[in-house]
């Protein structure tokens, strides 16, 4: 395993323990990262700490201070962090087993693999393991992790567990906030039924692996181009709302369009019907492009 686990300690359920670390199960370094440099000189700019009075300092000497009040401090060092111990310190303790169904979704986070370490300590892993599949329960625990104590969820996931950490009650938003200013809208009940109709066309399997950062390569095209001394990546135009008139020219066009597998072709035709009825009323509209035709007409 050439991962190196980000905490290790032991994963307890009632007396029985055993051994085990824990790797995360996602992977960003892959993605575009960028630094800071100063144009005039393409120089790397470099985050140097530096106290005000006192000019620059080394990073390794300073200490963390939790403000009580303005100006005033109370300073801690590593030894002081480490007098702080909890059982969850170096423990995943297992204190209840629900079901999935039962944690929102806003609560789950990060996802980590927990792996058994060789020894003895096998065997009580498997047991705990093959139990926790048996009786169909996601186990609810705790553990101190990057400098807080986080409620995971473990689930079974082939020969080993997944551990999910969990948002705390106060990070998540109450979504009334948001939503209860959404205003009522009686639908149309054949608008309704075409978009079905949509959805039903579109239903395919869950298949991640088709996932793919389209900005990310952007950003690469970029990038090359730019190394090449070429032009910039011309955008994508972003598309227009759809208005209430023209709403079921364009569920219709997209019914057509998924059907024919030319989604392209639906917008366009969607895009046309918008545009009639505004040509019809050239007139009265206020657009630059019809009042230019009617004069040169």
């Amino acid at each position: 395993m050439a991962a190196r686990p980000v905490w290790h300690g032991h994963l307890k359920l009632s007396l029985v323990t055993c051994p085990v670390g824990l790797y995360t199960a996602t992977a960003s370094n892959a993605r575009v990262s960028f630094h800071l440099i100063n144009p005039d000189t393409n120089n790397r700019i470099r985050m140097v700490p530096t106290d005000p009075d006192a000019g620059p300092v080394e990073r390794s000497d300073l200490v963390k201070g939790y403000e009580v009040s303005k100006d005033e401090y109370v300073l801690l060092d590593d030894a002081d962090f480490d007098k702080v111990k909890l059982e969850t310190t170096h423990t995943i303790c297992i204190d209840s087993f629900v079901d999935e169904t039962d944690i929102d979704r806003l609560y789950w986070s990060d996802p980590f693999f927990v792996v058994p370490e060789k020894g003895v300590g096998v065997e009580a892993f498997a047991v705990i393991r093959d139990a926790m599949k048996a009786a169909g329960k996601v186990a609810i625990g705790s553990l101190v992790l990057r400098g807080r104590e986080r409620q995971i969820a473990l689930e079974v996931r082939d020969a080993g567990l997944i551990a999910y950490t969990l948002r705390a009650h106060d990070e998540v938003r109450d979504a009334a906030d948001y939503f209860d200013d959404i205003p009522a809208v009686k639908t149309d009940k054949d608008m309704v039924e075409i978009a079905t109709r949509i959805i039903g066309q579109k239903e395919a399997e869950f298949d991640p692996t088709k996932f793919h950062d389209r900005y990310d390569d952007a950003l690469r095209d970029l990038i090359k181009a730019k190394q090449k001394g070429g032009k910039a990546v011309v955008g994508v135009e972003e598309p227009e709302d759809t208005n209430v008139i023209d709403l079921m020219a364009a569920l219709r066009n997209s019914l057509k369009g998924s059907a024919s597998g030319d989604v392209k072709a639906a917008a366009k035709k969607a895009t046309s019907a918008k545009s009639a009825p505004a040509k019809k009323t050239a007139a009265k509209s206020n657009t630059r492009k019809p009042a230019t035709k009617k004069k040169a007409a």
